[in-house]
C-alpha cells in the first residue's frame, strides 16, 4: 500500500478519515510544521502528500518523486515547473472556496454600496442635528462585472441575479476595457498565472467609470495595487473591498493588508474569505477523490 502523510489538521470528519485509511498507510500530523526543515522530515518516505501551505511553500523545490494534492485551490506560491523537473505532481481542488469566497464577495458588494458598516453598533446619534441617516445605493440594476466565470464568479454571479443586480463576465479573449467601462461594481476572481500578472494594471483603472467599485479576492500579483489606490485618491473608483489575497491567511502584519487598512475607503480582510467549515468539507473531500485517482493511474485536477 502507498505511504500517505497528512502534513497538518485537515480536519477530516470520521466518514472522510475512513475513506483515506482504505487508500493506504496513513499517517497524519495535526500541528502546522514550523518551516520547510520540518516539513521535509514529515513527509520523508511518502509517496503521497496530503498538505496544507504550511511547510510546502518552503520545501516544495525540493521534493522528490512524490504526489501532492492540497484542499484549495491556489498554488501559486509554488513553482509547478521545479515541481515537474523533480517528479513531483501537485493537485488542487477547484470549487472547494466557490460557497464561502462568493459569500465574502456578496457581503463586500453590499457593504461598499449600503455602507452597513458605518451602521453597525453604532453609538453616534443620526439624528442630534434633526437629520435622518445619510441615503445610499440598492443592488438593484446595478452593473457587476464579474472578471473570471469560474466556479467563484458564476457563483457570484448567481447570487447577485437575486439581487437583481445586471450581470455579466469577462472572459479570455474579450476586450477587457470595452467590457469594464460601464460597471458599477467589477469583482476580480481570476486565477493568478502569468496571462494575469498584472493584468489589472493603471490603464484598467484609470478606465473604470467615475464612481464605481472594486473587489478583490485574488493575489495582488493580479491587480497593480498601487494604481488602484491612485485611483481611490482620484476619485474614480468610490470604495475598493479586497481580501489581500496574497497575505498569508489570518497575518493582520503583513505589509500588504496594513496598506490597505490604512486607506480610508478600502475595506480589508486578512486572506480569510475562503474559511468556512465548508471550504474545509469540500477540499477535503476533493482531495481524496485526487489520491484515489492517482492511484489508480488516472491523477486529476492536476496544476500546471
Amino acid at each position: 500500500m502507498p505511504k500517505i502523510v497528512v502534513t497538518n489538521n485537515q480536519y477530516f470528519t470520521p466518514e472522510q478519515k475512513e475513506r483515506l485509511d482504505k487508500l493506504g498507510d496513513v499517517t497524519y500530523h495535526d500541528k502546522l510544521p514550523k518551516d520547510g526543515a520540518e516539513y521535509l522530515e514529515i513527509v520523508k518516505g511518502a509517496d503521497i502528500i496530503c498538505s496544507g501551505t504550511a511547510g510546502l511553500q518552503d520545501a516544495y523545490a525540493d521534493l522528490k518523486d512524490v504526489y501532492v494534492t492540497v484542499g484549495f485551490v491556489s498554488v501559486a506560491f509554488v513553482d509547478t515547473e521545479v515541481m515537474k523537473k523533480n517528479g513531483v505532481t501537485i493537485s488542487n481542488a477547484p470549487g472547494a472556496n466557490r460557497h464561502a469566497v462568493s459569500e465574502w464577495i456578496i457581503w463586500a458588494i453590499l457593504n461598499l454600496f449600503r455602507k452597513f458598516n458605518t451602521a453597525l453598533n453604532r453609538e453616534e446619534n443620526y439624528r442630534k442635528d434633526g437629520n435622518l441617516p445619510p441615503l445610499n445605493e440598492s443592488l438593484a440594476d446595478k452593473k457587476l462585472v464579474i472578471l473570471g466565470a469560474g466556479n467563484v464568479g458564476r457563483q457570484v454571479g448567481k447570487l447577485a441575479e437575486v439581487f437583481e443586480m445586471k450581470v455579466s463576465y469577462f472572459k479570455r479573449g474579450d476586450n477587457l476595457l470595452d467590457v469594464i467601462k460601464d460597471a458599477d461594481v467589477v469583482v476580480d476572481t481570476l486565477s493568478s498565472n502569468p496571462s494575469t500578472e498584472k493584468l489589472l494594471d493603471k490603464q484598467f483603472f484609470s478606465s473604470l467609470k467615475k464612481g464605481s467599485y472594486f473587489v478583490s479576492v485574488t493575489r495582488a500579483e493580479v491587480a497593480d495595487q498601487d494604481a488602484m489606490l491612485e485611483a481611490l485618491d482620484d476619485g474614480i473608483l468610490a470604495g475598493v473591498a479586497t481580501d489581500c489575497g496574497g497575505v498569508l491567511v489570518g497575518d493582520t502584519e503583513d505589509p500588504l493588508y496594513k496598506k490597505m487598512l490604512a486607506h480610508p475607503k478600502v475595506l480589508a480582510t486578512p486572506h480569510i474569505s475562503w474559511s468556512a467549515t465548508k471550504s474545509l468539507q469540500v477540499g477535503s473531500d476533493i482531495m481524496i477523490d485526487n489520491v484515489e485517482a492517482y492511484i489508480k493511474g488516472r491523477p486529476q485536477n492536476i496544476v500546471g
